[in-house]
């Protein structure tokens, strides 16, 4: 493996490490705003948000499985 590319993949794993927190509490927020929603008035915003959170989370695991691979 070239020297610039070991390089490259020991920056990449903390950097997407720290994405994937990220990820993660974004999702948080969107389920809590969601949860905040549901029930309301605004229960069509819950449900877009609830679709919006279940796509985050497979991104958020998708993100994992790849910050796995480069460790």
């Amino acid at each position: 493996m070239a020297e610039r590319e070991r390089l490259g993949q020991q920056n990449a794993g903390p950097q997407l490490s720290s994405v994937a927190t990220v990820l993660s509490e974004m999702t948080t927020r969107v389920s809590d705003i969601a949860e905040s929603l549901s029930g309301t008035a605004r229960d069509d915003l819950a449900v877009a948000l609830f679709e919006v959170e279940r796509s985050l989370t497979a991104a958020g695991r998708r993100l994992d499985q790849v910050v796995d691979r480069l460790t």
